[in-house]
């Protein structure tokens, strides 16, 4: 088995197996946007995407390969080495320790009165995690070349760089947030051991990337009052225990010539018939998220209630599309927001459906090209995430539709870049988006041609290749 001289650490991979009755296995491609994004990456190069099995097809997948290697196996989507981590380690490390306590902080999600509780179970599930952890460096120290680089992403492998700097001091490391990061004071709600050791881990890469400068802040801020670690804010490193890290911003963007030519594909133009024969010449306010807890979708139908409240002139001229995608349902909190944003939306018809209208389209099976086929046909975008590293959606829209209106959350890493040509909104306020979305909806049409123009070139500007390349740059 060869080394290579560039590797990508994800707890979701480029493939995915599920497994029948019968004990047949199929491939697909692995899901996500992080795996969307790099997939375009490494097709056509020389990449080792090392991974996590997620489920009883990839294990069974797993323990087919030899090594684990799928490549080895007839895979054909690239080199890829799956890990097959014990289900109960990997539970505790991926559902209460990545999902229910690292993004919970990073997103400022918790209930503070009720939660969190850091417990002798917390301890339990965090040395899950670091085992987690432990099990990507040991694989990475395996597979890397003498003086490779390495991207370790995400808040699921926070320790990885650390360890595997003990492993194979010559490599060089790069790790990737693609999370928000959280201010100090929000930070601290961690135990003082636990927030010291994700920062410890990060700082073990030669390069810290961010997708905005407010993130990439917050975390040296951090650094400083956690660690007591030295930090040039004017050129960006932190310096802990003899070592420098630098941190980078690299602000993902979208491949807008792939986008496009899929839009146009006739699955989407199906959907696009569709969607018009529901609609008709109505006015289409479109949003497209997962059930997921920061994305804010219970106060955006709240928003979109009071906006129909305040405009009786817009029943019958307007309709709400809102694509609510099951995300994360084995953690609890999620299948209650899911079942909240069903309570909300049935709220809204039953006191403004008409015969002959329908206010809200509320779908919550997830459909690739019907929500492509969404893009092109909005008139108003929201995007209203309590907090978010970046949001593609805010980015995609844009893309697909020429005279589409973009109200978005000043909290979303993407108001960074789209602000100035967005209607921005504070996405606690329901009453300031409602107003936010009549002002959408009565834009003129040459100033949302001009906007328009503007928001596709920042939406464009640093697409997955350039974005992953600039960060292979920086290894250098």
């Amino acid at each position: 088995m060869r080394a290579h001289s560039v590797l990508i650490a994800s707890n979701r991979g480029p493939v995915a197996f599920t497994l029948s009755e019968n004990g047949a296995l199929t491939m697909r491609r692995g899901g996500g946007g992080l795996v969307s994004g790099l997939s375009e990456v490494v097709r056509d190069t020389d990449v080792l995407w090392v991974c996590a099995a997620l489920s009883d097809g990839d294990r069974g997948a797993v323990r087919q390969a030899p090594g684990g290697r799928l490549d080895e196996a007839g895979n054909d989507t690239g080199p890829v080495r799956m890990l097959d981590i014990p289900p109960p380690i990997f539970h505790r490390a991926y559902n209460a320790v990545a999902n229910s306590t690292l993004w919970f902080v990073n997103h400022l999600l918790y209930n503070t009165p009720i939660a969190p509780q850091f417990d002798t179970r917390f301890r339990r599930e965090w040395e899950s995690y670091r085992e987690y952890n432990g099990a990507f460096a040991l694989a990475l120290a395996e597979e890397a070349a003498h003086d490779a680089k390495v991207m370790v992403q995400d808040y699921h492998l926070t320790l990885t760089p650390a360890m595997l700097r003990v492993e194979r001091p010559d490599l060089r490391i790069a790790h990737f947030s693609h999370t928000p990061w959280a201010p100090p004071e929000y930070f601290s709600l961690l135990p003082d051991d636990v927030a010291a050791e994700v920062l410890s881990g990060i700082l073990g890469a030669d390069h810290a990337g961010f997708l905005t400068a407010r993130w990439a802040s917050a975390f040296m801020d951090c650094c400083e009052t956690f660690l007591g670690a030295r930090i040039d804010r004017g050129d960006r490193t932190v310096t802990y225990e003899g070592r420098t890290t630098r941190i980078g911003v690299h602000a993902l963007g979208v491949n807008g010539e792939a986008l496009r030519a899929r839009a146009a594909e006739p699955d989407v133009e199906s959907h696009m018939t569709a969607i018009r024969d529901l609609v008709g010449d109505r006015k289409l306010i479109v949003r497209i998220d997962r059930t997921e807890l920061s994305k804010n979708i219970v106060r955006g139908l709240a928003a979109y209630r009071e906006f129909l409240g305040r405009h009786p002139e817009w029943h019958g001229k307007v309709v709400h599309l809102a694509f609510a995608y099951p995300s994360r349902h084995d953690l609890p909190e999620y299948r209650e927001y899911t079942a909240a944003v069903q309570r909300c939306a049935k709220e809204i018809e039953d006191e403004y459906a008409t015969d002959d209208w329908d206010p809200l389209i509320l779908n919550v099976h997830d459909d690739y090209p019907r929500s492509l086929a969404a893009y092109r046909l909005a008139d108003v975008l929201l995007v209203n995430p309590i907090r978010d590293g970046m949001n593609l959606v805010a980015k995609e829209g844009p893309i697909l539709s020429e005279r589409c209106a973009l109200v978005l959350s000043r909290e979303a890493g993407a108001a960074a870049e789209l602000g100035p040509d967005s209607l921005l909104v504070n996405p606690f306020d329901v009453s300031g988006t409602a107003t936010a979305l009549h002002e959408a909806l009565i834009l003129p049409e040459d100033e949302r041609i001009k906007r328009g123009v503007r928001l596709r070139e920042a939406a464009t500007a640093m697409p997955p290749h350039r974005w992953f390349e600039d960060q292979l740059a920086a290894l250098s």
